[in-house]
């Protein structure tokens, strides 16, 4: 997996904090009873001295890092703006903090959603155990605060469609001459594309709940919507999605979708 695409959470703290694995450990199995989950002997992974940084969760190793000093602010600046449309604390955060915790896997894994529930268990036993944590950084693109994340970091194993993705991708409302385009924020480092919604005068919060919806089935079974594919609840609702370069997001790969681009092969 390109490493651009790596699940990372960033959990940030007021101030440096010492970090009790087996505290943390023991958290993660409170969560989550039927997963296996253990910290990894220091000389199994070749600390010289001090606790390992590393916890089996299930087959994964995840590491746990200890940084003393706040994320670095410059290149995530978009993010907090966002993040303030729903969050008003998070400048403060942005602004205020002064210490974060890295959690990662350790090593190769090719499942992205895998490697972003074992990731988010980890948080959650973090954000059980470890006091002054402010918020969480998600892949360097979305930040929630730390309450939310304490609650539905819980549904992490949860079967589709209920698992967790508005830790991991954002939605943003962006408003136009046209209306308002709905944009996701995330999602590529699950399926390698955004979605652009197009959604011009129709009702902002049924499109945006359609958005999440596609978000959902594709973080669960990959890249499976093609150029010129459609989804929609019914036939009579079904709406076409065009593979297409962003302009907004600087030529990336995207999913184009427009509210009024219904399907009306069947008519023809």
């Amino acid at each position: 997996m390109d490493r651009h695409h790596r699940q990372i959470a960033f959990v940030l703290l007021d101030r440096s904090v010492p970090l009790a694995m087996q505290e943390i450990a023991r958290a993660i199995r409170a969560r989550y009873p039927d997963l296996p989950v253990e910290v990894v002997a220091a000389s199994q992974n070749g600390a010289s001295s001090g606790q390992s940084p590393l916890i089996r969760c299930g087959e994964e190793f995840v590491a746990v890092m200890n940084i003393p000093a706040p994320v670095s602010r410059d290149p995530t600046e978009e993010i907090w703006v966002q993040a303030a449309r729903t969050w008003p604390q998070a400048p403060a955060v942005a602004a205020l903090h002064n210490a974060h915790i890295i959690v990662a896997v350790f090593g190769k894994i090719d499942n992205p959603l895998r490697e972003a529930r074992v990731v988010t268990a980890v948080v959650g036993g973090l954000l059980d155990t470890v006091p002054k944590c402010l918020g969480v950084m998600w892949a360097g693109r979305v930040v929630r605060p730390a309450a939310l994340w304490k609650d539905q970091s819980r549904a992490a194993f949860a079967p589709f469609p209920d698992y967790p993705i508005m830790l991991w991708i954002d939605i943003a409302s962006v408003r136009t001459a046209a209306g308002i385009d709905a944009v996701t924020i995330g999602l590529s480092s699950f399926v390698d594309r955004e979605i652009e919604y197009e959604v011009g005068r129709a009702d902002a919060a049924e499109i945006l709940a359609k958005v999440a919806g596609l978000v959902g089935y594709l973080i669960e079974h990959g890249n499976v919507v093609k150029d010129g594919d459609t989804f929609g609840d019914s036939e009579v609702e079904r709406i076409r999605v065009k593979y297409s370069l962003s302009q907004r997001l600087g030529g990336a790969p995207i999913l184009r979708v427009a509210a009024d681009a219904r399907d009306r092969s069947r008519d023809q």
